[in-house]
C-alpha cells in the first residue's frame, strides 16, 4: 500500500514538474517573440525616419535650386573692405547704409546715384555721429560718418565691370585706410556723389552687407 501510494506521489510530482518546463518554455517564446516584435518596429521607425529625413532634404535641395533658377542672376564681380571689429556709431551707420543699399536695381541706360539712393543721414533713420574728413582733411565728426567706406567699397566693385561707367567720383581730401590710394569714392549728401551709369545691356541689382568685420557688396546681371 506504501508502495502504491509513493508512485501515486512521485507520479504527480512529475506530472507538476513537466507542466511547468513546458509553461517557462512558453513563456520564454512568447518574450522572445515580443523582443523580436520590437526590434522589428525600432527597426521600421529606424527606417521611416531615416527616409523622412531623406525625402525632407531631397525637398530643400530642389526648392533651393528652383528658387534658384527663378532668380536668374549672374554675378559680375564683388568687393570687400574691412571693419575694425567693434561695435561703434561708424560701423552701425554702415549697417544702415548697406541695409539701404541691398538689393538695389539698377536698370539698363539708368545712371545710379549713391546719394540719392541712400539718402540724407539723419538721427530719425539711427544715424549717429562718426568721424569723417572735411574738405581740408580734417577729422570731424558728422551724423553718417562711414558711409564713404559704403561708396568706395561699391566703386571698387564697379571698376571690375567694363559696361559699368562712372560718371562722378570724388576722392578724400585725405588717404583712408580701407581701400588702395585713388580707389576711395567720397559721398557727401548735398554737395559729393558717387555715379555711374549702367552700360551692360541688362538691369543690375546691388547686393550690400555687412558685419563687425567686414563691408561686403556685388554687383549681379538679371536675365
Amino acid at each position: 500500500m506504501r508502495s502504491t501510494i509513493s508512485f501515486i506521489l512521485c507520479l504527480i510530482l512529475l506530472i507538476l514538474t513537466l507542466t511547468g518546463c513546458a509553461h517557462n518554455t512558453n513563456n520564454t517564446t512568447a518574450n522572445n517573440n515580443e523582443t523580436s516584435n520590437v526590434q522589428k518596429l525600432d527597426t521600421e521607425v529606424s527606417i521611416t525616419n531615416t527616409n523622412a529625413f531623406q525625402n525632407t532634404l531631397t525637398n530643400e535641395i530642389r526648392i533651393g535650386a528652383h528658387e534658384s533658377e527663378l532668380m536668374n542672376e549672374t554675378e559680375l564681380a564683388s568687393f570687400s573692405t574691412k571693419l575694425g571689429g567693434k561695435a561703434t556709431p561708424r560701423s552701425r551707420n554702415i549697417g544702415i547704409t548697406t541695409s539701404a543699399l541691398n538689393e538695389t536695381i539698377v536698370k539698363k541706360g539708368e545712371t545710379f546715384s549713391f546719394c540719392n539712393t541712400i539718402g540724407k543721414p539723419t538721427a530719425d533713420k539711427g544715424y549717429e555721429e562718426a568721424d569723417s574728413f572735411d574738405a581740408d582733411g580734417n577729422t570731424v565728426k558728422t551724423l553718417g560718418g562711414g558711409n564713404c567706406q559704403v561708396s568706395s567699397t561699391l566703386y571698387n566693385v564697379v571698376l571690375q565691370i567694363p559696361d559699368l561707367k562712372v560718371t562722378e567720383r570724388h576722392a578724400h581730401s585725405k588717404a583712408v585706410h580701407y581701400v588702395a590710394k585713388d580707389k576711395d569714392a567720397a559721398v557727401s549728401y548735398g554737395s559729393v556723389d558717387f555715379k555711374f551709369k549702367n552700360n551692360t545691356g541688362s538691369d543690375i541689382k546691388i547686393y550690400a552687407n555687412s558685419d563687425l568685420s567686414s563691408v561686403n557688396i556685388r554687383i549681379v546681371k538679371m536675365q
